[in-house]
């Protein structure tokens, strides 16, 4: 929306939207066309008519003495370009321009022409074959290019430093670069460019000629041709040869070039602009660190001087409020001893509210039990409250005092007396165990039960002993008495000790006991004729009454399926073995129960879902 304004000719515009700044990529044929004329310095939209505003211009020499002078048997020696008439124009000629020169010479010098003209022609002599010759190798683009590579013409050379020095390196190194960049496999070669050039072209620049492609080669110069091998073997070995020859001009020529960028590389004044600027970036980076490190450093020496000053500052408050505290407590001492002195005079001077000379002793001594117990303020109180009730508030404060020093030696007492029962307890349950017979077996028995390898073995072994054996007090192993325990009865001899002889006395006695457990429970009058008493019993089957299973049992029983993994050998008789009174056939009918009992209360939990 724009509005015109009366008094002058300016106009107002308003805008729906705000101007908001956004970055564009550049793109199109136009750009493309601005950024080959900043990169190469050439518009390749003109290239072409240029060539034929240039083609138009082009005049070829003729030299008929130079002709005439040239030996078609040392063609391979003669200026080419020089017989064609384009001395000057050389590698810059087009296809066009040798197929225009090449037709003038014809014209004018073929040998019809010529014997014509009644010119004596020799037919094995003429110089006309040197301009077929030459149209032959300039005409054809791989013969062409083979003898442009050692057109001698060609500047190699590379710059002094005195000539740098004097010319100056930009007008030295451009003419070399542009005389050379005729051999680049790739088109569009960056410019030198000049003083004024951005690092990204410097870069682009150097990083192209270090990395040169030239298709530059030394064929033209092979000292013997091929095809006048008289066999196979001699035309391969004339190749070989020539190979071989080739490659070596063509290492030089690289060799060359790059001495020629390395050079220019070192004396070009932007590259060490560049450097500078780098060294000085780095210089002023390193100045930045270490003034951040100074800055840090002050920083932290002021936080230092203020934490200190604090810390001063907080040491003098405290000592202020102690040396207050202190002389608060000696305000309170004096306040206290006077008013004791208060208490003693008026007590002495009321006979100490005694009725007779035994009571006066005695509420003597009371008065300093007072002076000791109580503090400034009830000192005060109880010093009002005599004012007003006498000897019945002395009486009652000093029941009073007397039942609360009887509190506190007993609460002394009982203190004390626990101490010591603890002491006493803990000295006893440093003291080692006694390990009598049955505890020794029972270790033999769990570290068979336990083998080397179970997890945290001792403590499992120890938590067994406590379960299973007798003690006469709280004293419980520990897994490094055990371990001391089973370490000695592993360096001592079982065939000498007593325990051998024990152990089989009990196991006879156990032996014993069973047989006439079993025998009791037959019953004589069941027994059949044709049943015969062996040793006490009949050889019928007796089949003993099921126990139900304990809760020790039960998990001892759930400890050793832990221990003895599915994969373990012989695992329900090592099983039965940690599980006193308890068969093989026990333990698995037992575990069979189990799995039945949970798989029900599994369907009982699915049914009710």
């Amino acid at each position: 929306m724009a509005e015109k304004d009366s008094n002058s000719n300016c106009r107002i515009v308003s805008l729906a939207w705000p101007c908001v700044k956004k970055k564009v990529e550049c793109v199109g044929s136009a750009f493309l066309r601005y950024y080959n004329i900043k990169c190469h310095g050439d518009d390749p939209s003109f290239t072409e008519s240029k060539s034929h505003e240039k083609a138009e211009e082009i005049v070829f020499d003729d030299d008929v003495e130079y002709l005439r002078s040239l030996d078609p048997k040392e063609w391979k020696s003669q200026d080419h370009y020089a017989v064609l008439g384009m001395k000057e124009l050389r590698y810059e000629a087009t296809d066009d321009d040798i197929k225009r020169a090449y037709r003038q010479k014809v014209l004018k010098h073929h040998p019809d022409k010529r014997k014509a003209q009644g010119e004596d022609i020799r037919s094995d002599d003429d110089y006309f074959t040197c301009i077929t010759k030459a149209y032959e190798i300039l005409g054809t683009p791989v013969k062409r290019r083979s003898y442009d590579s050692v057109d001698h013409t060609v500047d190699d050379t590379i710059p002094s430093t005195a000539e740098i020095k004097k010319e100056g390196f930009f007008e030295v190194f451009s003419k070399h670069f542009e005389s050379n960049a005729r051999w680049s496999e790739k088109k569009n070669v960056p410019l030198l460019g000049d003083e004024n050039s951005s690092r990204e072209q410097v870069e682009r620049f150097y990083a192209f000629w270090y990395e040169f492609e030239s298709w530059r080669e030394f064929s033209y110069l092979d000292e013997e041709e091929k095809e006048k091998g008289a066999d196979r073997e001699e035309r391969r070995w004339i190749e070989k040869q020539n190979k071989a020859a080739r490659a070596k001009l063509k290492k030089e020529e690289m060799a060359r070039l790059r001495s020629l960028v390395d050079l220019a590389y070192t004396y070009d004044p932007r590259i060490q602009r560049f450097k500078q600027e780098d060294k000085d970036k780095k210089l002023a980076a390193k100045k930045a660190r270490q003034d951040a490190v100074q800055a840090k450093k002050a920083e932290e020496e002021r936080i230092m001087r203020e934490a200190l000053l604090a810390k001063q500052k907080a040491e003098e408050a405290e000592r202020a409020r102690l040396d207050a505290a202190r002389a608060e407590r000696e305000i309170q001492k004096k306040n206290l001893r006077k008013e004791r002195k208060a208490l003693r005079d008026l007590c002495k001077a009321n006979n100490y509210y005694a009725q007779g000379e035994d009571q006066t002793v005695t509420h003597m001594a009371a008065v300093e039990k007072i002076c000791e117990v109580m503090k400034l303020t009830e000192l005060q109180d109880f010093m009002k409250e005599l004012g007003i009730n006498g000897r019945i508030a002395f009486v009652k404060t000093v029941q009073e005092t007397e039942e609360k020093l009887e509190a506190e030696r007993k609460a002394l007492f009982d203190t004390k007396k626990q101490d010591e029962q603890k002491i006493k307890k803990d000295a006893v349950l440093r003291t080692p165990v006694e390990w009598t017979v049955e505890m020794t077996q029972m270790l033999i028995k769990a570290v068979n039960l336990f083998p080397a390898g179970t997890n945290q073995r001792w403590e499992v072994v120890a938590n067994f002993l406590n379960q299973h054996c007798t003690f006469i007090d709280d004293k419980r192993l520990s897994a490094k008495e055990v371990l001391n325990k089973a370490k000695d009865l592993q360096s001592s001899d079982f065939s000498k000790s007593s325990l051998k002889k024990a152990a089989n006395e009990e196991a006879f006695d156990q032996f014993e006991k069973e047989k006439k457990k079993i025998s009791n429970h037959v019953d004589n009058t069941g027994i059949s004729k044709s049943d015969k008493l062996v040793n006490g019993t009949t050889t019928a089957e007796i089949k003993p009454e099921e126990k139900p299973w304990t809760k020790t049992e039960q998990e001892l029983l759930e400890q050793a399926i832990k221990t003895f993994p599915v994969n373990t050998p012989e695992r329900w008789e090592k099983i039965s073995d940690c599980i006193p009174n308890r068969s093989k056939k026990d333990c698995m009918k037992r575990y069979k129960e189990l799995v039945e009992l949970v798989k029900a209360k599994k369907q009982a939990a699915n049914l009710s879902k």
